[in-house]
This record gives structure tokens, sequence and C-alpha cells, in this order.
């Protein structure tokens, strides 16, 4: 909680995830996949140009246009795949109603994401946390990086060691996660980078 406020202090409310709807966050989780949000908002701009933000369109258009419109976020044959994945995931198990996966139990809705190809923990939880508003803290490159540096974790921690670390010691609370994690992407971003800018650090010392 000592990171937390001193992130917040520096940085203020992130208000993340960017999207309209529970549906476009998903998309965008998996588009977001080893790049930047910048190329991800670009993709899926494209999509709503070409009105496919939707589980019957996307389940129809071909994997060609699909990759086409989401060309911007890189890696755009393997993430329209993966899309695909996700789409016949909703389409198979829920009848293609978004609002009925999202009333899905935690567990199992989790147990469900990480059984599609392509979609691991970081994915999964982002979905379960920010779509489906589930308390799964959501740990990624910049969660690790950061403990690491910061004699937290071990080098070698794992997700789920990682995971746990947060989900022990704080409350249960769906807001605070979702907060804790944007603060972290900023901090990461903006301080410790590859080359860590450790003098402007909010959580220098901690």
């Amino acid at each position: 909680m000592e990171m937390y406020r001193l992130m917040l202090d520096r940085f203020g409310p992130q208000g993340w995830w960017p999207a309209e709807n529970p549906f476009e966050m998903m998309v965008g989780a998996v588009l977001t996949q080893n790049t930047n949000w910048s190329n991800v908002a670009r993709a899926v701009e494209n999509l709503r140009r070409e009105e496919l933000l939707d589980v019957h369109r996307l389940h129809d258009v071909p994997p060609e246009d699909l990759a086409a419109a989401i060309r911007p976020a890189g890696y755009f044959n393997i993430k329209a795949g993966r899309l695909k994945n996700l789409i016949r995931f909703i389409m198979e198990r829920y009848g293609g109603e978004v609002d009925l996966m999202l009333q899905e139990g935690p567990d199992a809705l989790r147990h469900g994401l990480l059984g599609i190809k392509g979609i691991g923990p970081e994915t999964a939880d982002s979905i379960a946390l920010y779509a489906a508003q589930h308390p799964f803290f959501v740990v990624d490159a910049y969660t690790h990086r950061i403990l690491a540096r910061h004699r937290m974790v071990e080098e070698q921690a794992s997700y789920y060691e990682i995971q746990e670390l947060f989900m022990d010691a704080l409350p249960v609370d769906v807001p605070l996660y979702q907060e804790f994690h944007a603060l972290i992407v900023r901090t990461g971003k903006d301080c410790c980078r590859k080359k860590p800018r450790c003098e402007i650090c909010p959580i220098q010392g901690v």
C-alpha cells in the first residue's frame, strides 16, 4: 500500500483500461501482447471503423481481413488467430453472449480463458479483472522488473509467485487492483525502463 500511495500521489488516477465496453477491452487485451498501447489503439480504431467490434462480425470475418485490420498491433497474423480463438470460445460456451460470459464465476472464467490457445495468465487475468470485475491481480513485465529491482522478489520469480505476493498483502478490492496495476505500468514506462531513471521514480527507496 505504501507503493500504491506513492505512485498515486505522483501520477494520479490512470483511468485504465481505456475501452468503450467490456468486449472492446477483451479485444484490446489480446492485441496488446508484445506491443505498446498506441499501436493497439490504432488497431482497435480500425476495427471500429470497419464495424468489426462485435462478436458475431469477428466470428464471420475472414482471418486475412481481420489480420489486415489489426496490422498496427504487430504480429497481426498470430493475433488474428488468437482473437478468433477467443471469439470461438465465446460463441461455443456462451452462445456469443458476452454478458453471459461476464456472469461466469471467477475461477470458472479464468480456467476457461486459460484453455484458449494464445491466452496466458496475464491476458486471462486482465480480462477477468477489467471486463468481468473479478479480483485477480494482473502481473506484467513492468511488475516483475520493478519488484525484482526493489529486491521484493527474486529475479526468477514466477507469475503466480508475484501475483500471490500482491493478493496476500492487499484487501480484495477490484478498483484497487485495477488502479495499482495501471500505476505500475505508468511507473514502468516513465521510470523503470530497461535503463532505469531512478532519480525520478516515485518509489525509490521502497
